[in-house]
């Protein structure tokens, strides 16, 4: 017998309170999709899902390699990308 992680996702908060779809909706589907090799799906999802994880690893890397920093620059634009592309896909999804 195998674990569904379907069946251990977590609710959306907002859509339970409010009825409505939040900003991050369909991002754990997403990463779901990516752990099973399915990433056309997980882009359908959640179009930030890679620049996201982009973004968290170049993070990541520069609490871990201190004297190896990625220029702030890049994370800066990267982070900016993923907000245009977040709002974008959202209010595309709600029209």
């Amino acid at each position: 017998m195998f674990i569904q992680l379907e069946d251990y996702m977590l609710p959306c908060l907002t859509k339970k309170l409010f009825g409505f779809d939040c900003l991050g909706c369909g991002m754990q589907r997403a990463l779901l999709f990516i752990s099973k090799g399915e990433f056309i799906e997980a882009f359908k999802m959640y179009p930030a899902i890679y620049t996201l994880l982009l973004f968290f690893i170049l993070v990541i890397y520069n609490f871990i390699f201190k004297k190896k920093k990625v220029n702030p620059k890049i994370i800066y634009s990267l982070a900016i990308v993923n907000i245009i592309i977040i709002l974008f896909s959202y209010f595309y999804k709600i029209y």
